[in-house]
């Protein structure tokens, strides 16, 4: 074969090959033989039906799987020959040589890039310390008393954390508008779930009352027929509930799962949650920046093909996740260029990674990955098993390899970069992680 390698861009390069044509008559007829040996057809003995009919019938398929096979084979030597790291799939097409006794194809593709790592030393990083007190306990217990509420009658006129259940009906101009009618809707007084206008209306209703009153929504709502828009709503006001908060006894620490319901021991099993939850979250906001520091400080030219198989990864991503909430995906398309920013950030951070990895020796060691396994397997009613199953599978640890990784790299960057501790507060940072 003859090959002719050309720079087209930064990273894409187009592959001229020539495949001598007597070589895949000679292989084409070589198959076709080995074919005829095992083809059964009607009216036919097995191995019996002539070499004419196998090649009329199958002839054009075997010639195809010949030159995609010899295209294949001098492609991969080609690379090699040349070094190259091919990123995504080649697209190979036929030249536009015309010779008898050659078949010339061409393969355009795109190579990894090749960089240098960024100097992160004087990289700034602030990392949040938290520790949980008492105070964050008790607003913990609290969160769980409200996850737990009930409502009751009232027998009084609305307020606030209240539970006013209505029927409604909006109209703009006088018309009925799609989505603007209720029956038994519930309305907590404070949560911010319906527009300020409307919710402020309640304040104040009783049981049985009727009322009409304007809404204006905003310029900037969702539903663009909508917007800037002023509704008419009647309301008729079926109930007027109040919270009913559990009280922090025995039967309060029985639902959280302590099975005797003592108190301490739910207060130290709240505690412990926290901690666990807090510790996390920790891990993440400081994740997060190192790996924006090591995007910052080293750019990048990104292969488009990557960039284009990271983003269809993400739409299929995001279909399966939609298609097991029951929606379906053929009356909601999903645009792949709503990923292309992501997408992008996936591929350079990989890349960096990658190299980090290679260059600085950061490949995770087995207890690492034995660690976060057996971490992992925790939640199970039995953890050896899982272990045991996850082990059983090279590929079922390779999320475990890539969490490893990941911490390796951002231990790496804390120990190299200019990291300033910085206290936080528990509402503000929990808060900030859980948006």
């Amino acid at each position: 074969m003859q090959t002719n390698l050309e720079t087209l861009g930064a990273l894409e390069r187009r592959l001229s090959m020539a495949v001598p044509a007597g070589e895949i008559d000679k292989e084409v007829d070589n198959r076709l033989k080995k074919l005829s040996s095992t083809v059964r057809m009607h009216g036919f003995r097995p191995g019996k039906v002539p070499m004419k009919i196998v090649s009329q019938q199958y002839g054009i398929q075997v010639r195809s799987e010949v030159i995609g096979d010899a295209v294949q084979k001098e492609f991969e030597q080609a690379i090699e020959v040349n070094k190259l790291r091919v990123a995504g799939n080649p697209k190979i097409e036929p030249g536009k040589d015309e010779d008898a006794t050659h078949l010339s194809f061409a393969a355009t593709f795109e190579v990894y890039p090749e960089f240098k790592l960024g100097d992160i030393s004087a990289v700034k990083l602030e990392k949040a310390t938290l520790e949980v007190t008492e105070a964050d306990v008790d607003r913990t217990i609290e969160v769980l008393r409200k996850q737990r509420v009930t409502y009751a009658d009232a027998g009084r006129a609305a307020q606030a954390q209240d539970r006013v259940s209505v029927d409604f009906v909006g109209r703009i101009d006088g018309v009925e508008f799609a989505g603007g009618k209720g029956t038994d809707m519930p309305v907590v007084l404070g949560e911010g779930r319906m527009l300020p206008d409307f919710e402020s209306n309640l304040t104040g209703v009783k049981s049985g009352d009727a009322k009409t009153f304007d809404v204006k929504f905003p310029e900037d709502y969702g539903n663009k027929e909508l917007a800037g828009k002023t509704a008419s709503f009647e309301i008729h006001v079926k109930k007027v509930e109040a919270p009913q908060l559990p009280a922090i006894d025995a039967e309060f620490a029985k639902a959280l799962g302590v099975a005797d319901g003592d108190m301490d021991k739910m207060r130290l099993e709240v505690r412990a949650n926290v901690e666990r939850e807090v510790k996390k979250r920790l891990e993440a906001d400081i994740k997060q920046k190192a790996m924006q520091a090591l995007i910052d400080s080293t750019p990048v030219e990104l292969p488009k093909s990557l960039v284009q198989i990271e983003m269809q990864r993400l739409v299929q991503s995001t279909r399966q996740d939609l298609e097991a909430r029951g929606m379906k995906m053929d009356q909601l398309p999903i645009n792949p260029e709503m990923f292309e920013t992501q997408a992008k950030r996936r591929v350079g951070l990989g890349l960096i990674i990658g190299e980090l990895v290679s260059t600085k020796e950061l490949a995770p060691k087995p207890e690492q990955i034995r660690a976060l396994v057996e971490d992992y397997a925790q939640s199970y009613e039995q953890p050896t098993e899982m272990v045991r199953w996850l082990y059983s599978e090279q590929q079922r640890l390779a999320e475990f390899e890539g969490l490893a990784i990941e911490s390796n790299v951002v231990a790496w960057v804390l120990n190299n970069a200019k990291v300033e501790d910085k206290a936080v507060s528990f509402d503000e940072f929990m808060n900030k992680a859980a948006a």
